[in-house]
């Protein structure tokens, strides 16, 4: 049996990579099927477009949190440039909570457009698959990347009073 610790650890550290690379191998499988039918059996799979598009998709809204937790999303460096020396990282806290609003704004209204989906009962027209499966990407991925924001953040903060305890100390 698993306990708390382990799951929580690993919904921490590896979650977001243990979903994209099950993703990716599962699109991998399905578009080497596809070409082997294609190109080798001339026949067309009609569900396997379909569903390698879903899963780019989802794999795409995985990987969002999974760059907000190794910090390596898109910023303009040169734009921090301009700020002085000492507030820099007061401005990379504040775009951070500015993604963290809006991440969680997409959450919000991702939640709404998948709750209709739902009670639209709209399926795909390939598999059938229920949409609000597909719509649900964006919510899983923004939600995780709420979380994901407010723990660099919280980093963040720690550093920075890490760094200020060190520079008082220094000056005494």
């Amino acid at each position: 049996m698993v306990n708390m610790k382990t799951f929580l650890k690993f919904i921490n550290e590896d979650l977001e990579v243990d979903l994209c690379c099950i993703i990716l191998t599962f699109l991998s499988a399905i578009l080497i099927v596809q070409v082997f039918f294609r190109y080798v059996l001339g026949e067309s799979l009609t569900w396997s477009e379909e569903l390698a598009r879903y899963l780019f998709v989802w794999l795409v809204y995985m990987g969002i949190p999974y760059g907000c937790r190794m910090m390596r999303h898109i910023k303009i460096d040169a734009g921090l440039m301009l700020f002085p020396q000492k507030t820099r990282e007061y401005v990379v806290i504040f775009g951070d909570i500015c993604f963290m609003l809006l991440a969680l704004i997409v959450a919000f209204y991702s939640a709404l457009l998948v709750s209709n989906q739902y009670q639209i009962g709209l399926v795909s027209p390939a598999m059938g698959l229920p949409m609000w499966v597909v719509y649900a990407a964006p919510l899983t991925g923004f939600s995780l990347t709420v979380i994901r924001q407010f723990q660099v953040i919280l980093l963040r903060f720690s550093q920075l009073k890490a760094n200020t305890n060190q520079e008082s100390t220094e000056s005494m």
